[in-house]
């Protein structure tokens, strides 16, 4: 036996034979049940045939039995197979009842009452009673609560006595044809019978609640992976409760009690194997909303289409119409306030998103983007009550914040700004509240977009800080070399001249000859001292663009280019009075172009376009040589064109595909006020 059931231990195996046995009988004997109720006779059949008890026999049984397979000391497990078995008994004995009743044999059909009975006494103490007292985890939850199991045997014993010792009331009043006798009737007890029966359902219906109550007050008092596990079958209990009540006052709701007696075993099974899978929360506030959304909704059209057709009475479609079009006005807010609503009374004082949001809102209003990004943090831990919540910021400063613990193995929440990933936000394991998943989702929906903008700040206030950085480097390096220059080359120069002159006067009078060449010599000198100082003069600005303007200035580059390449300048706008910022830009951008066109286009024909719109210059430079190949790397010259650009707050792109050309485009900003080079 125990190779055949897969190496498992005999016991364990007998376990599941026992309980798979009755999880087949189960089902068999209700259909045997619903055979039986159909073949009666029309005025031998009852009001009902079908109840709760008859949705048990079917699914309680068989999830029993997987329960056992997986857990073979689930005590829970063998309670529900047991009180499965118990309903299909009750109901098989029930039908019998009145078969035999039918066929003429009235005292057998008597004796079917005790099965029929005690077959649903033991159903409700095991399923209604004890099966919710001892969810999820099989043990009561305190000692405390043996008073209400207590209860629920007393109550049911005492509906049990009430029915085997009650005297069966006449045709008049059960509609039969005959009187189904009872063999152990007593009937000195019928005049307390109405008593008993008032006060053994009070306690049968006191002690159901009193179970779904346990397991809220467990919940209440578990961790959040136990909250999530008592929830489930939390849900279908008081859902099936709720709907007993309202069919034993009306029958119509009997129907979905029935639906829900169906569902119970299913939800249980989940909170003791799956349910770290799904949120019971979402389940909840999703269901409380679509019921609130229907229930209301409802009553504003019926009401609206009522008071519609007496303003206007004889118009029915005029009401019609007027009814949905003001119901449907009421849909959106009311799903809303609803869902606002359920969130506060599940998760609490965070449960609102828009809160949250709120709050984030005038934290990051009235703070720089360092400490907005603390804001941002301790916000999301307190809203996902989570342990930590941390954000990481690519290239920013300062790069990471956390906020609590977010342990060794978070989850990761990518943070997007405008289609470009500007970092990360780790959230750690959940901290002690009720339902953290769902709600989880609609605070990381809601907030992850303000996370998203505060760390982009944050990079670019670094973007801005290393750009300054840059710039002073720069502006320094630049005095530097001004400063080796003027000494180092010009200085030198200088000094010579100035000892060449002294010579010269010394030489004049007894060496005419020897100053001559020594002048000659220092106007040589100072022909070079010329050049250097233009060198100079260059290097911080390009004298053409004081001397011809950047159109012409272009022009003037662009004639210089490669005798095989014919270059084209358009011009479209004034370019008299741009920032002199923008024309040393364009001028280099422009010259390092046409240096790329010169030694690596191998191009024919090229096109320089200058266009001014307001507030933007608009720089096009095109050619029809090889373009770019596929592997292509910036190298410092496309490099400088780029932060030429953005030193501006413009933009430079490259682009061109092999065999097609290469496209420089740029875009740069005009300031009302004037700019000037960096010094």
């Amino acid at each position: 036996m125990a190779e055949l059931a897969g190496n498992k231990p005999t016991h364990l195996t007998g376990r599941v034979v026992v309980a798979s046995a009755m999880a087949v009988a189960s089902p068999l004997l209700s259909l045997a049940a619903f055979l039986v109720w159909a073949g009666l006779p029309a005025e031998w059949e009852p009001d009902r045939t079908v109840s709760p008890q008859t949705a048990v026999t079917f699914t309680f049984p068989a999830v029993g039995a997987f329960l056992i397979y997986h857990r073979p000391r689930l005590n829970m497990a063998w309670l529900m197979c047991a009180g499965g078995l118990a309903a299909a008994v009750s109901d098989l004995s029930s039908g019998l009842m009145f078969r035999l009743a039918a066929d003429g044999e009235p005292l057998l059909a008597g004796w079917m009452r005790v099965p029929a009975q005690l077959g649903w006494a033991v159903c409700g103490l095991a399923l209604t009673m004890v099966l919710p007292l001892y969810s999820p985890d099989g043990r009561l939850p305190s000692r405390r609560w043996r008073p209400a199991l207590w209860l629920g045997c007393v109550a049911i014993t005492a509906a049990t006595v009430r029915y085997l010792l009650r005297v069966p009331p006449p045709t008049s009043v059960s509609g039969l044809p005959a009187v189904i006798p009872n063999p152990l009737r007593v009937p000195a007890l019928a005049p307390y019978m109405d008593v008993l029966t008032i006060v053994s359902w009070a306690g049968i219906y006191t002690a159901m609640a009193l179970a779904a109550l346990s397991m809220a007050v467990r919940m209440r008092r578990a961790d959040p992976v136990g909250r999530r596990q008592i929830g489930w079958p939390l849900l279908a209990f008081a859902g099936y409760i709720f709907f007993l009540v309202l069919g034993a006052i009306w029958p119509v709701f009997m129907w979905p009690a029935i639906a829900w007696a169906a569902a119970i075993p299913f939800a249980v099974a989940f909170s003791v194997m799956r349910y770290r899978l799904y949120g019971i929360d979402t389940v909840i506030s999703r269901a409380i909303v679509a019921a609130g959304v229907v229930v209301v909704v409802s009553l504003v059209y019926f009401g609206a289409g009522t008071l519609s057709s007496l303003v206007v009475s004889g118009y029915h479609q005029v009401a019609g119409v007027a009814a949905a079009l003001f119901a449907g006005a009421f849909f959106q807010p009311l799903r809303r306030a609803l869902q606002r609503a359920v969130d506060r009374l599940l998760y609490g004082a965070v449960g609102d998103p828009g809160v949250l949001a709120e709050r984030l809102t005038q934290a990051v209003r009235g703070a720089d983007p360092a400490r907005a990004l603390t804001s941002v943090v301790s916000v999301l831990r307190d809203g996902l009550a989570v342990e930590g919540v941390a954000v990481e910021v690519a290239d920013g400063e300062p790069r990471y914040v956390e906020s609590g613990r977010v342990g060794t193995g978070p989850r990761e929440v990518p943070l997007v700004w405008h289609g470009a990933r500007v970092g990360r936000l780790l959230v750690g394991p959940p901290g002690p509240r009720r339902f953290p998943a769902a709600h989880n989702e609609r605070v990381l929906a809601t907030l992850t977009p303000y996370a998203a903008d505060v760390a982009h700040a944050v990079r670019m206030a670094a973007d801005l800080q290393r750009s300054r950085e840059r710039i002073l480097t720069a502006r320094e390096e630049e005095r530097r070399r001004l400063r080796r220059d003027l000494h180092d080359g010009l200085g030198q120069t200088l000094s010579a001249m100035a000892m060449t002159i002294n010579m010269a006067r010394l030489s004049l009078k007894n060496s005419p000859e020897a100053a001559d060449e020594l002048l000659r010599e220092l106007h040589a000198g100072m022909s070079a001292v010329t050049g250097d100082i233009r060198e100079l003069v260059y290097g911080l600005r390009p004298p053409a663009l004081d001397d011809l303007g950047l159109a012409r200035a272009v022009r003037d580059l662009a004639g210089q280019s490669s005798p095989g390449t014919e270059i084209e300048v358009e011009v479209e706008g004034d370019l008299a009075d741009l920032p002199a910022a923008v024309e040393v830009a364009v001028y280099r951008i422009v010259q390092e172009a046409l240096t790329n066109i010169r030694r690596h286009a191998e191009a024919s024909r090229g096109r320089i376009v200058l266009q001014r719109e307001e507030p933007m210059l608009r720089v096009l430079i095109a050619d029809d040589g090889k373009g770019l190949p596929a592997s292509h790397r910036a190298g410092v010259g496309l490099g400088s064109m780029r932060e030429r650009a953005a030193e501006l707050g413009g933009i430079c792109v490259v682009t061109g595909e092999p065999g097609a050309g290469t496209r420089v485009e740029v875009m740069l900003p005009l300031l009302t006020t004037g700019m000037s080079v960096p010094s």
